[in-house]
C-alpha cells in the first residue's frame, strides 16, 4: 500500500496541457464533438470492452446533417472557445505570485481532512438494467439477445446490448445503426414501478429510513444493523443482495464505502450482479481515488471534464497539483467540490428522500415542432395540468414561475416571473406563465418550439402543520419547511427585466433530461415518428 504522503502530493504532470489550444489537424477537429456524441451514459456499466471510437463514428455519421448535430456541434465550437480562454487565463495566472492561492488550498485541504468520518458503513444499491430485468422476468427468451425498453429513446438496454455500445438516453434509430438485431420494447412503468417496491421491502429491514435516489438505486446505512447483528459490512450486504434476489428475481449491485459519494462510484466497479467495498481508511481512499478518473465521480459531466482535461486534470490525483488554478479558473463552488473529489469526502447522513427540501417542482416534453399559437397555447395548458399533478404530490406551491422552451434549432431558453401569490392549481400556472409565453413569441415572431416546459421554485409546503412539533412534544427536522414558509434568495434582474434563476435551482438532473429529450428530439427528426416523449 503506498505511504500516506504519497497521494497527499502526487507527482505533477510535466506536459503543458496548453496543446489543446493550438490548432487541431483536419483528422482530430471534430474529435471532441464526437466524445461528446457519445452521451452522458458513457460511464455506465457493460461498456468497458466497447470500441469508443468506432461507437463515435457511428453515431456522429448517423446523425450528420440533422438540427440537432448541427447544435451539438454549435456546442462544441463554443466550449473550445471557453477552454481556450480558460487556457491563457492560466497563462497568464503562472505569470505571476500564486502562493496565497496555494496556502487557501492548503488550509483548505487541511480543514476538510478533519471532517473526515470514517465511522459510517454507506451502501449504494443499483439494479442491474433494471426496467430490462423486469422485462425480462415476462420473456426469458430475451435472456442472451440484445434488447432495450424505450423506442424513440432507450431508457435501458440490457448488457447483450451494450456490447455493442447501446447505452440509455441514446436515439432508438442510433442504437438500431450499432445493433441491428436490437428489440425494442415499450415501457412499463406501473410493473417497474411493482417490482421496485418489492426491492425496498427488503432494503428497510437493513434501514428503514434509506433513501431512494430513484426508481432502482437507494443508499443505505448499515452501520447500526452491522452492530446489532454482529456482522461486517461485506457480508451484510451480500445477504442483503441475496435476499433481493430470492424474492424478486432481480440482481444488485453493491458500492460499500464510508460515504455515499465513494459508495456510487464503487457501486459500478463489479456490475452486474457483484459489490465492492472500499475500506474506511484514510490511506486507501487516497489512493483510491489519486488514480480515478474524474469522470467517474458523480457530478463530472462531458463539459467539465473537458475543461479539467484541458489544464491537466484528467485523475483526481492530479487536483492537487493544479489546486492554486482552480479557484481563479473555475470559480468558488466548482474549486470546493473538486477539493472533496480529490479527498474522497462525501455525505455520511441516509435519510428519505422525501425529508430533503426540494428546490423546484417542474415538467417537461419535446414534440414535433410547433409554432401556431393556438397549437403553443394548448401545449402551455397541458404542461400546467401536468405540473399541478406534480405539486400535489410534492405538497407545495410555488412563488417563482419558470418557464423553459427549446426552438427548433435546439437554442433553449428559460424565462421566469414572480407571482404576487403561491401558486400551485393548473389554472394559476397557465395564466401566469401564458404572458411569458406571449413576450418570447414577440422576441422571437414565428419561433418553431420542439420542448416545453414549466418550473416553479422558491417553494412554500402545504402540508398539515405537525400539531406535536408545534407544541414542542417532538422536534422538527431541520430539513422540512414549516407551513408557508417561502425558501427564497433575493432575486436578481437581467438586462430585458426578466427574473434571473439562482443557479443552484438548475439542477443537476436537469442535464441528463435535456440529454434525453436531445435523443428523442434527434430520433423524431431522422424516423418522423410520431410519439411524443
Amino acid at each position: 500500500m503506498t505511504s500516506e504522503a504519497a497521494p497527499d502530493h502526487p507527482p505533477e504532470k510535466s506536459d503543458s496541457p496548453d496543446r489543446e489550444a493550438s490548432p487541431k489537424p483536419a483528422a482530430s477537429q471534430h474529435a471532441s464533438l464526437k466524445y461528446s456524441l457519445l452521451g452522458p451514459s458513457l460511464t455506465k456499466a457493460g461498456q468497458d470492452s466497447v470500441d469508443q471510437k468506432k461507437v463515435s463514428e457511428i453515431i456522429y455519421n448517423a446523425s450528420k446533417g440533422s438540427k440537432y448535430f448541427n447544435r451539438e456541434e454549435e456546442r462544441d465550437k463554443i466550449l473550445t472557445v471557453k477552454i481556450n480562454r480558460i487556457l491563457e487565463k492560466k497563462r497568464q495566472l503562472e505569470k505571476v505570485d500564486l502562493s496565497r492561492e496555494q496556502r487557501k488550498a492548503d488550509n483548505l485541504i487541511a480543514e476538510l481532512d478533519l471532517s473526515r468520518d470514517l465511522s459510517q458503513h454507506i451502501v449504494h444499491l443499483d439494479c442491474d438494467a433494471f426496467y430490462a430485468a423486469v422485462e425480462q422476468l415476462d420473456r426469458p427468451e430475451l435472456k442472451d439477445l440484445p434488447f432495450a425498453v424505450g423506442g424513440g429513446v432507450l431508457t435501458t438496454c440490457n448488457y447483450v446490448a451494450r456490447k455493442f455500445g447501446c447505452r440509455s438516453g441514446m436515439a432508438g434509430f442510433v442504437a438500431k445503426k450499432l445493433c441491428p438485431d436490437l428489440i425494442l420494447l415499450p415501457m412499463n412503468f406501473d410493473k417497474y414501478t411493482a417490482k421496485a417496491n418489492e426491492i425496498r421491502e427488503v432494503i428497510a429491514e437493513y434501514d428503514p429510513r434509506f433513501e431512494s435516489a430513484s426508481i432502482d438505486e437507494a443508499y443505505v446505512n448499515i452501520t447500526e444493523y452491522c452492530r446489532d447483528h454482529d456482522m461486517s459490512p461485506e457480508d451484510a450486504v451480500s445477504q442483503m443482495r441475496r435476499q433481493v434476489h430470492e424474492r424478486t428475481d432481480i440482481t444488485v449491485s453493491a458500492g460499500i464505502a464510508a460515504n455515499a459519494k465513494l459508495a456510487k462510484i464503487c457501486s459500478n466497479i463489479n456490475k452486474p450482479n457483484g459489490q465492492f467495498i472500499l475500506p474506511n481508511d484514510r490511506t486507501v481512499i487516497m489512493s483510491f481515488m489519486r488514480d480515478l478518473p474524474c469522470r467517474k465521480v458523480n457530478g463530472i459531466g462531458r463539459v467539465l471534464e473537458r475543461e479539467l482535461k484541458a489544464v491537466g486534470v484528467e485523475n483526481c490525483g492530479d487536483i492537487y497539483g493544479q489546486r492554486q488554478f482552480l479557484s481563479p479558473l473555475f470559480g468558488e463552488k466548482a474549486y470546493e467540490f473538486l477539493m472533496h473529489c480529490y479527498l474522497g469526502l462525501g455525505r455520511t447522513n441516509v435519510q428519505p428522500a422525501e425529508e430533503y427540501e426540494r428546490k423546484s417542482v417542474g415538467t417537461e416534453s419535446t414534440f414535433h415542432d410547433m409554432s401556431d399559437p393556438k397549437q403553443l397555447r394548448e401545449k402551455l395548458r397541458w404542461t400546467a395540468d401536468e405540473l399541478e399533478k406534480d405539486m400535489r404530490r410534492a405538497e407545495c406551491k410555488g412563488r417563482t414561475l419558470v418557464l423553459k422552451v427549446k426552438l427548433h434549432t435546439y437554442e433553449v431558453y428559460t424565462r421566469q416571473t414572480v407571482v404576487p401569490k403561491a401558486i400551485c392549481l393548473a389554472d394559476d400556472l397557465y395564466n401566469y406563465a401564458l404572458p411569458i409565453l406571449a413576450k418570447l413569441e414577440q422576441e422571437r415572431p414565428g419561433m418553431r418550439l420542439r420542448l416545453m416546459g414549466l418550473r416553479c421554485t422558491h417553494l412554500v409546503s402545504t402540508k398539515k402543520p405537525d400539531t406535536l412539533a408545534f407544541f414542542g412534544l417532538k422536534p422538527r427536522s431541520d430539513s422540512t419547511p414549516e407551513p408557508g414558509k417561502v425558501l427564497r434568495k433575493t432575486s436578481q434582474i437581467d438586462e430585458d427585466g426578466w427574473e434571473k434563476i439562482p443557479e443552484e435551482l438548475l439542477e443537476q438532473d436537469d442535464i441528463d433530461v435535456d440529454a434525453e429529450a436531445d435523443a428523442a428530439d434527434l430520433n423524431l427528426q431522422m424516423r418522423g415518428s410520431s410519439t411524443t416523449i
